[in-house]
């Protein structure tokens, strides 16, 4: 009986992953992660929590279908060597991904395994819905620049089928570490409300959001005291979800169910932008003759949520609370520091990639850019203000009293410009700039 490798990158699911499926039919599987000591000693603290829980999970999914999760830790490209020479492997099988450093393990991981004349099988529509590339507009350009003109034509572009998982796994006798544990690893602190990782969790989750709650999105997916979005972003992140089997139970018949599969496509165009520039993961995808402000105590006052405007300190902290915040959130923060202080929004997304459980390089960098004016917003000097963003999506003031308590006691929209109100600096700071509306 042949034996494959699947190799698991950022596709942490039993259910319609193409890699543990293809692997499967070789005959003999070993499903493997391996952690990469250089990538856990950058990696965000959040993030590193919620992968360790998300292994657990996936360790129990094979384990119910007869496997295992082999788990190795140093070199990725050295591990799945030694692996493949262990049980004699035809072929190691792993996801496509966008960025520059799965282009290089990809690249490293094919010329170690000719030599030991294994396959390298990668697999796209794992990650993404659509993969990089398969969607081009009519110019010779190979990437659209303009997110409106994708969307018509993913909407369009036939979508694979669901997977379904293998009914039953064969795996060899291989020598494996314990699970990753989280104290280990990491020795700093966690946002005390980040969600549980893995894919039990995440189709839990799913099972909730599509029950009903997606039917309202349309409408008030950025209404931030409704908490209306699904929050399925961090297992996406992680491929606990296949965003693929996402678009196939969503209704786009309906306006909730089109809104939701707009931000799947939105994730597909990012991602389709880093594949075709990776260069945008830290310069300007369209560099500005901007000159932006060296303000280290404007940057301290943004990353702590006291800037004096509450819509942007009620984000800022439930970002560190818990490890996630909701788009409009984004935006508005996102906008404060790179529009209004003229800060860089490398800073800026630097300390969402810290915190972010969801933090991706494709879409944290190109949305950043985009409300920087650097990125693919065809109105680069569009500026959120954020009074007015307050009384739009928080009018009576709700999510801002859960998140800045110390003006829970103002009433109504009121609370949007405590300044009016009386409050003491030493109580919460004014506003940091002045803007329209005060």
């Amino acid at each position: 009986m042949s034996t494959a490798v699947a190799l698991f990158t950022r596709d942490l699911r039993v259910r319609d992953n193409p890699v543990l499926v293809a692997a499967a039919r070789e005959g003999g599987v070993v499903p493997l992660f391996v952690v990469d000591e250089r990538i856990v000693a950058g990696a965000s603290p959040n993030r590193l929590r919620f992968l360790t829980a998300a292994l657990a999970e996936l360790d129990d999914e094979l384990r119910s279908l007869g496997g295992r999760l082999v788990v190795r830790q140093g070199s990725i490209v050295d591990e799945v060597e030694r692996v493949v020479a262990e049980v004699g492997a035809v072929g190691v099988h792993v996801a496509a991904d966008a960025s520059g450093y799965s282009h290089r393990r990809e690249s490293a991981l094919r010329g170690r395994l000719e030599r030991r004349n294994c396959a390298l099988r990668v697999h796209s529509g794992s990650i993404t819905v659509a993969a990089p590339g398969d969607i081009l507009p009519a110019t010779e350009r190979d990437h659209f620049a303009v997110f409106t003109p994708y969307f018509r034509r993913w909407v369009e572009t036939p979508v694979r089928q669901v997977m379904r998982r293998p009914r039953e796994l064969t795996v060899p006798s291989v020598a494996s570490e314990p699970l990753p544990d989280f104290g280990r690893l990491c020795a700093e602190a966690t946002s005390p409300e980040l969600a549980v990782g893995g894919e039990t969790s995440g189709r839990k989750l799913l099972r909730a959001w599509l029950s009903g709650p997606v039917e309202d999105y349309a409408n008030a997916g950025d209404d931030l005291p409704a908490d209306a979005t699904s929050h399925v972003s961090p297992y996406l992140h992680f491929g606990c979800l296949s965003p693929t089997e996402l678009v196939h139970r969503v209704d786009l018949g309906t306006p909730g169910g089109l809104a939701f599969a707009r931000q799947l496509a939105w994730r597909d165009f990012n991602h389709q932008l880093l594949w075709a520039r990776p260069e945008v993961a830290s310069a300007d995808y369209r560099p500005r003759a901007i000159t932006w402000r060296d303000d280290p105590q404007a940057v301290r006052a943004w990353r702590e949520g006291r800037t004096g405007y509450p819509i942007v300190d009620a984000a800022m902290r439930q970002l560190l609370a818990q490890g996630w915040m909701p788009g409009r959130a984004r935006l508005i923060a996102a906008s404060l520091l790179t529009k209004s202080l003229r800060v860089d929004w490398r800073i800026g997304a630097a300390h969402f990639l810290r915190w972010l459980v969801d933090g991706d390089i494709a879409n944290n960098q190109l949305n950043w850019q985009w409300i920087a004016g650097t990125g693919t917003d065809t109105r680069p000097n569009r500026v959120l203000n954020p009074i007015r963003q307050a009384e739009r999506y928080d009018p009576d003031g709700d999510y801002v009293r859960r998140w800045v308590p110390e003006l829970a006691h103002i009433a109504g929209a009121q609370v949007h410009k405590p300044w009016r109100a009386g409050i003491l600096a030493a109580d919460y700071p004014p506003p940091i700039i002045e803007c329209k509306g005060m």
